[in-house]
């Protein structure tokens, strides 16, 4: 008879992404892992897998929370326009607060830390990114048939310069202590929307 598990796994997966995006994938150890989630290290590999297994499991389990706001937010009906305004802002405010700049993104955290190194890392960033691309180009031609856009700007191109500033702002925002510079950047690339 199969033995019923003894801890939540929801929870656990939630203990061990909280973790690995404070420290990082290399800085988190297995032992850490344990003493965090609580659990033994035979029962972490029989639910999750490896130490990367179990990260990238942490990591979509980030996606899946943070993605969809943002999808629900671009994909509103009406101006289209106001909704990309304010999600850059939000980035930027997000990445000049004290406390919830510490952390950063843990996608782009893996995009600098694994990617370069590690296949499945580097997918999944992918994934992340061609999503948020693809929904901040949908509202960018909404913007433009609406003419809220000029006609004369790429919505595909101003598209990939916000995916790649809200990339920035993330990373700029973790190491910097001037929240000026994260705030005037984002206000500086919107006034390419005008």
């Amino acid at each position: 008879m199969a033995r019923t598990k003894e801890f939540d796994p929801d929870a656990a997966l939630q203990a061990a992404l909280e973790l690995f995006w404070q420290r990082g994938y290399e800085a988190t150890s297995m032992s850490d892992l344990v003493e965090r989630l609580g659990i033994g290290r035979a029962s972490i590999y029989a639910t999750f897998g490896n130490k990367h297994e179990l990260y990238l499991k942490a990591l979509e389990r980030y996606d899946r929370a943070g993605l969809p706001p943002i999808l629900r937010e671009l994909s509103q009906p009406g101006p289209a326009l106001p909704a990309v305004r304010s999600v850059v802002r939000r980035y930027a405010t997000e990445a000049s607060d004290e406390q919830l700049r510490a952390n950063g993104c843990l996608v782009t955290n893996t995009a600098s830390e694994l990617a370069p190194h590690d296949a499945a890392a580097a997918r999944h960033v992918e994934r992340n990114w061609d999503q948020l691309e693809a929904v901040l180009h949908s509202a960018l031609i909404r913007a433009q048939a609406q003419g809220e856009l000029p006609a004369e700007r790429d919505p595909l191109t101003l598209a990939r310069m916000l995916l790649v500033l809200l990339q920035g702002l993330r990373v700029v925002g973790k190491a910097s202590t001037d929240p000026t510079r994260v705030r005037d950047a984002a206000e500086q690339a919107l006034a390419l929307l005008d």
